[in-house]
């Protein structure tokens, strides 16, 4: 039930974003180290909420994975 809640609150929000971003035909210069490029806001407002919400997946599976892969402290009993 709780990972049903989770997917639902997590499109909801995205669905949000994306409404959001489509509703602004802005165009924005993104300068980064090398290049710079121009965005409509819509664009830049996917682009910025599918990385994060890969870099947030990623985070999580490595924590999940570091945690599974830890061994546990035997517990010293007297």
């Amino acid at each position: 039930m709780r990972l049903y809640l989770t997917l639902i609150v997590i499109i909801l929000l995205l669905v949000v974003a994306f409404i959001f971003g489509s509703q602004n035909e802005q165009t924005l210069t993104l300068n980064y180290l090398i290049a710079r490029t121009e965005l409509t806001v819509a664009a830049a407002v996917s682009l910025f909420t599918v990385i994060g919400f890969i870099l947030g997946l990623l985070f999580a599976l490595l924590w999940k994975l570091v945690r599974r892969v830890k061994p546990k402290k035997p517990s010293i009993e007297k």
